[in-house]
């Protein structure tokens, strides 16, 4: 964890704190871990994060869990999108504007928990069902276990409230 830190950049000059667990390292000093916890900074984008992440961790495609949970997201960056093991996400207490912003999200195949809660969006009617219909494999949602009930109610929800794409089918003439 590392507090209060207003650009992504910012965290290679930061020692991170001690957790319950000792940080593993490599030989090349780069850290083991599977996890980076940003939250309570001031992050308002994450320009450079890609390279910030190489930089920390040895293996940065086995990142699982990324918490950037309090601080000024406006947001869903697309480099979150690149963590294809991404697991755990931890957005809660930003300042995401748009609910479609949640869409980026479902290229992550192993997405299992994310936050969103405090944010604008969740203010915009329907948004636990719009969020569950865009991410069917998520397990839980705001801290909160997703049940069968709540994927039915998603699933009316999404017929009542999302138009499908129209098909068009070209007719070959004879």
């Amino acid at each position: 964890m590392v507090e209060f830190q207003a650009s992504v950049t910012d965290l290679l000059s930061e020692e991170p704190r001690t957790g319950l667990r000792p940080l593993r390292h490599a030989k090349s000093g780069k850290s083991m871990s599977q996890s980076l916890w940003l939250n309570n900074n001031v992050l308002n984008d994450l320009r450079d994060f890609n390279h910030v992440v190489s930089q920390l961790l040895e293996h940065p495609e086995n990142l699982a869990w990324i918490d950037l949970s309090f601080n000024d997201l406006t947001s869903i960056d697309p480099v979150l999108t690149t963590f294809f093991n991404l697991s755990v996400l931890y957005l809660h207490g930003n300042s995401i504007q748009r609910l479609g912003e949640v869409n980026k999200l479902a290229v992550l195949p192993r997405l299992r928990s994310l936050t969103l809660h405090g944010n604008p969006i969740e203010e915009e009617k329907g948004y636990r069902q719009y969020v569950l219909c865009t991410l069917p494999r998520i397990t839980t949602f705001d801290f909160s276990g997703v049940t069968k009930a709540d994927r039915t109610t998603a699933e009316v929800w999404k017929r009542m409230n999302i138009k499908p794409k129209k098909v068009w089918i070209k007719h070959n003439a004879l």
